[in-house]
């Protein structure tokens, strides 16, 4: 027994003495200043011109981008409060998450596209122009096609459409757009897409058919023919030019989508047959999202463009060439060209290369210069949307205290056959070799387990022996370290790509960024899914720093997931029944503060999405009264008109948390664990149902 106890008290010694990981603590931290979060998340590189952070440590909008004056910075923490303070208090009582739309950067980033493309136009003494279209794919929102048609009128911005309801959509918003505007029909097509497509022409809409498949081309000759619509047809070109990244995938000779030259030439001889040659008009290609260099952009443009040349030389009344997508942003601030998540040219890089590299092409061949087409959905709808949600608590692992003594109890209550392992653990702890000490702690862990499984060791002995072994990954500095916020959030509805492809997006706190984040963290949703967290982050990092949560009586922390606003809302799904977010426009105004509301819609509630699985709320909640007037008798506080209610209005709440409110049955410690609902309670429920429909009649049942 001596031995023992003096291998107990050396090896405590030993490991009293070892790295601690805690976080440093110095002069720095007190002198923490907005500047250094600024840097620490690296705002300015990839949120610039439109994000930044002001002297009160909080996130703004810049709504103009450069041409932003300072009295028209939008605070976002401000913009929070709006949305979510109870509207006793001048707010819009909107639960959280929600999505915060700024048509101002929207409006910007179409007039930086344009001045780019107009630029590189005036400077290379291009002789035809730029005219762009938006892909809807990337966020269908009524809102925020209806902007882009409104902004884009000017410069005869168009849409593209890829299935049915999205021409639909794309020709009842372009009628109120310029009749010069584009309408690109791009997507696998039937009958049915092909007589929409001639309809809206016949409907004076500038519309061009754009062939993915050589078969399409009969549906088209066939139906413009019994509609008596002459129609305007492109082809998609399948490019040698491919890039290696994720979103280089769809290019390429294997690329899913696109004809092959053979195939063309065909197009162009069967054209020519039909006396429909002049309808060939447009050239269209994609290299893929996110093309990382202007090198592999130049080269891709001059490979169509050629194409283009070859077209004219066969006869083809050839007059745009669409460069399809692929104009990236940089989701890191790194500007580097070997990422998915970044790209090394500028804007204005960009649109220089693509006019420079078709006019060389197209001057070589004598060709007139095509009118420059671009399909940038990405890059013009990113920035303008913030997804705002808040972290509800967090959770660590607390390594336990252990003194000499409590390590000698355990010790010497351990099978005889399981002394040698720690003893091992020990001596290592002594000569002060840390990694022997982690494998002995794994041995000794590991063989606990067993003894637990075959029933020779008791839970308290294996929670002893969990404990000693995490105390001493903490003292060597091998514990990890990282806390798990748990925040009110669905990942495969808000930020589907993270999930789906592992696409990163900067995530920071809105909020006292003048004061330095003493923990290191990773998220973790609602829902039931191990998959549900975010624990990649930009910059390649494993954790976010984070700050600690003030408790209940203190602020609510919130977190913005920025440059999100193309294809996650599209994409999101309704796993576990979590719905969307609540969605709220936002402009900047002259008045007291800075930024008006416009428009503002709660997201769907529990009875929304369980209708979108085929279920019927109304049918559920008669069930479920039946139910309670069989089962809940008496008029106390646990009464059957008290519980309907309150099963009523979880119906009409969001599926998400609500933190620090009530509903009819929350707790309370004057009313034997219960607070009452009243009728007027109901009605204010009932008041969030969006839609046409009348509140339901049993909400106040």
């Amino acid at each position: 027994m001596p031995a023992l106890t003096f291998s107990v008290d050396a090896a405590m010694a030993a490991l009293a003495v070892a790295w601690d990981t805690s976080l440093p603590v110095n002069a720095d931290v007190t002198l923490w200043t907005p500047s250094h979060s600024n840097a620490l998340y690296k705002i300015d590189g990839w949120g610039a011109p439109y994000f930044a952070v002001n002297s009160s440590g909080n996130v703004t909008v810049r709504p103009h981008g450069d041409r932003t004056m300072a009295h028209q910075e939008i605070d976002l923490l401000k913009v929070v409060k709006k949305v979510s303070d109870s509207k006793s208090t001048g707010g819009l009582d909107l639960h959280l998450p929600v999505i915060i739309r700024f048509p101002d950067v929207l409006k910007n980033r179409l007039e930086c596209l344009q001045t780019a493309f107009n630029y590189a136009v005036k400077y290379n003494g291009y002789g035809s122009f730029y005219q762009g279209v938006y892909p809807v794919k990337c966020n269908q929102d009524r809102f925020v096609v209806e902007d882009i048609v409104k902004f884009g009128s000017e410069f005869r911005f168009g849409l593209e459409a890829g299935s049915k309801p999205e021409l639909l959509l794309a020709m009842s918003c372009l009628c109120k757009g310029s009749s010069e505007s584009l309408l690109i029909c791009n997507g696998f097509k039937d009958v049915e897409y092909v007589e929409l497509a001639l309809i809206a022409r016949k409907l004076s809409l500038n519309t061009v058919i754009v062939l993915e498949q050589e078969e399409e081309l009969d549906s088209v000759i066939d139906v413009s023919m019994k509609l008596g619509v002459r129609p305007v047809v492109g082809v998609r070109a399948k490019l040698r030019t491919k890039h290696s990244g994720h979103f280089g995938a769809t290019s390429g000779e294997k690329g899913k989508f696109g004809l092959t030259t053979t195939q063309i030439v065909r197009v162009v001889r069967k054209l020519e047959q039909c006396g429909m040659l002049d309808c060939f008009q447009l050239l269209h290609f994609h290299i893929g999202s996110q093309i990382p260099t202007t090198e592999l952009l130049a080269d891709g443009v001059g490979e169509a463009a050629q194409i283009y040349c070859e077209l004219v030389r066969l006869g083809a009344s050839m007059k745009v060439i669409d460069i399809g997508g692929g104009l990236g942003i940089d989701y890191d601030g790194s500007k580097s060209a070997s990422s998915d998540v970044s790209v090394s040219y500028t804007l204005d890089e960009y649109a220089m290369a693509v006019v420079q590299a078709v006019k060389f092409v197209c001057d070589r061949n004598l060709v007139k210069h095509p009118v420059i087409c671009s399909e940038s959905g990405r890059a013009l709808v990113s920035h303008h949307s913030v997804l705002i949600f808040e972290a509800v608590s967090s959770s660590k692992y607390t390594v336990p205290t252990m003194s000499s003594f409590d390590v000698q109890g355990f010790v010497e209550q351990l099978p005889e056959d399981v002394h040698s392992d720690y003893n091992n653990l020990s001596q290592s702890a002594v000569r002060g070799d840390y990694e022997a000490c982690l494998v002995y702690a794994d041995q000794l862990k590991q063989r606990c387990v067993e003894k637990f499984k075959d029933g020779s060791l008791d839970i308290e002995q294996l929670a002893a022996t969990d404990g000693l072994c995490d105390f001493v990954e903490k003292k060597i500095g091998a514990s990890d370290p990282v806390t798990t916020y748990h925040v009110n959030l669905s990942v495969f509805t808000s930020v589907p790509d993270f999930w789906g492809i592992e696409q990163l997006f900067p995530i920071v706190p809105i909020h006292r960024l003048d004061e330095f984040p003493t923990r290191r963290g990773i998220l973790s949703d609602l829902t039931c899914d191990s998959d549900g967290k975010i624990d990649k982050f930009i910059g390649g990092e494993s954790s976010l720093p984070l700050h600690e949560l003030e408790g209940e009586n203190g602020m609510k922390y919130y977190l913005g997931m920025f440059l999100g606003g193309a294809y996650e809302e599209a994409l999101g799904g309704v796993h576990n029944l979590f719905g969307g977010p609540s969605v709220v426009r936002v402009s900047q105004s002259d008045g007291p503060f800075g930024f008006a509301v416009t428009s503002a819609r709660p997201g769907p509630s529990c009875s929304d999405v369980l209708r979108s699985m085929q279920h019927e709320p109304e049918i559920m909640f008669e069930t479920l009264k039946h139910r309670i007037e069989e089962y809940v008798h008496g008029d106390g506080n646990m009464g059957g008109a008290m519980i309907a209610g309150g099963i009523a209005q979880s119906f009409n709440n969001m599926p998400y948390l609500t933190v620090g409110s009530s509903c009819c049955l929350t707790a309370a410690s004057d009313n034997n664990g219960y607070y009452y609902c009243s009728d007027e309670d109901f009605t204010a429920g009932a008041d969030t149902v969006t839609g046409d429909d009348e509140p339901w009649s049993y909400v106040c049942a």
